[in-house]
C-alpha cells in the first residue's frame, strides 16, 4: 500500500459485516435491545447500591464501579456500531475514531484491573474476616477504585498517543465495527515495533497480572472455604464470590477466544473466520456488560432483597 501524508487522512471506513446486509439488520435490532438492557440493568444496580445503606460495603462499591464502567464502555462503542449497521460503509472522521478508541481502550483496561481488585477484596473478606473491616476501610477501597480508573486512562493515553503519531497508508478501511487499535495499526505504513512492545507490556500489566492476582486469590479462597466445617458456612462463603468468578470467566474467556486462535489462510476459511471474529467481538463488547448485572442480582440475595425493598418503597410512596 502506498503511503499517504498525515494531513490527507481525514476519515476511516468501518466495514464490519457489510457483506452480510441481512445479518446487519438482525444485529441492529438485537444490539439496540441489548444496549437498552445494559443501561437499565446497570442503572438499576447502581441505584440499588446507593439506595440501600446495607450495601455500602467495599464489595458493592466495586460492583457500582463495574456497572458504571460497563455503561461507559458500551456507550463509547455501541452508538457507532448501531450506525455502522445502517450503512454499507460507515465513515468516521480521524478525531472521532481516535476519541472512540481512547475511551474503549481505557474502559477495557480499567475493567481488567478492577476485576483483579475485586478478587483481592473477596480474598480479604473470606481469608481474613475479622481483620477485613479494618483493612478494607473507606480510606483503602476508594483509592483502590480510583487507582483502577487512573491506570486504565493512562494506559489508553499512552497507546493512543503512540498510534496517532504514525503515518497511514492510502487504504483507510477498518474491518471492524469500531475503531480498534489493532485494526488501525494494520493501516500504518511505518515500523510499529514500539507500538507492539507497548501493547505487549500493556497486555502483561492489564491482562496477565490481574489474571494472576485473581487465580492466586481464588486458590487461597478455595483452600479457606474447604476448611470451614459446616456445609452452610461453605455455601455462604462461596456465594459471596461466585458471581465475581462467573464474570471473570466470561470476560477473560471471550478475550482469549478473540485473540488466542490461529489465523486461517485460505479465502473461504478466512471469510468465515472474519465473520466469527466480528460476532465474538460484538459478544465481548455488548453481551458481557449486559450479563454482569443479571449475574450479580440473580446470584446475590442481598441485591435481590434491596431491589424488592426499593420497588416496594416506591409503590408505597405512590400510593
Amino acid at each position: 500500500m502506498a503511503r499517504t501524508n498525515d494531513s490527507m487522512l481525514t476519515e476511516f471506513l468501518l466495514v464490519g459485516l457489510s457483506d452480510h446486509p441481512k445479518l446487519q439488520t438482525v444485529l441492529f435490532a438485537l444490539v439496540l435491545c441489548m444496549y437498552l438492557m445494559i443501561l437499565l440493568g446497570n442503572g438499576i444496580l447502581i441505584s440499588v447500591v446507593i439506595y440501600d445503606i446495607h450495601l455500602h460495603t467495599p464489595m458493592y462499591f466495586f460492583l457500582c464501579n463495574l456497572s458504571f464502567l460497563d455503561i461507559c464502555y458500551t456507550s463509547s462503542s455501541v452508538p457507532l456500531i448501531l450506525s455502522s449497521f445502517l450503512s454499507v460503509k460507515k465513515r468516521v472522521s480521524f478525531p472521532e475514531c481516535l476519541i472512540q478508541m481512547f475511551f474503549s481502550f481505557a474502559m477495557g483496561a480499567t475493567e481488567c484491573v478492577l476485576l483483579g481488585t475485586m478478587a483481592l477484596d473477596r480474598f480479604m473478606a473470606i481469608c481474613y474476616p475479622l481483620r477485613y473491616p479494618v483493612i478494607m476501610s473507606k480510606g483503602t477501597y476508594v483509592p483502590m477504585a480510583v487507582g483502577c480508573w487512573v491506570a486504565g486512562i493512562v494506559d489508553s493515553l499512552v497507546q493512543t498517543s503512540l498510534a496517532v503519531q504514525l503515518p497511514f497508508c492510502t487504504d483507510n478501511v477498518i474491518h471492524h465495527f469500531v475503531c480498534e487499535i489493532l485494526g488501525i495499526l494494520e493501516l500504518v505504513c511505518a515500523d510499529i515495533s514500539i507500538n507492539v512492545i507497548s501493547l505487549t507490556g500493556s497486555n502483561l500489566l492489564f491482562l496477565a497480572v490481574p489474571l494472576l492476582v485473581i487465580a492466586v486469590s481464588y486458590v487461597f479462597i478455595i483452600v479457606t472455604i474447604l476448611r470451614i466445617p459446616s456445609a452452610e458456612g461453605k455455601r455462604k462463603a462461596f456465594s459471596t464470590c461466585s458471581a465475581h468468578l462467573t464474570v471473570v470467566i466470561i470476560f477473560y474467556g471471550t478475550i482469549f477466544s478473540m485473540y488466542a486462535k490461529p489465523k486461517v489462510k485460505d479465502t473461504a476459511g478466512a471469510g468465515h473466520q472474519s465473520v466469527m471474529e466480528a460476532l465474538i467481538s460484538l459478544f465481548y463488547g455488548v453481551m458481557t456488560p449486559m450479563l454482569n448485572p443479571l449475574i450479580y442480582s440473580l446470584r446475590n440475595k442481598d441485591v435481590k432483597a434491596a431491589v424488592q425493598n426499593m420497588l416496594g418503597r416506591r409503590t408505597l410512596d405512590r400510593t
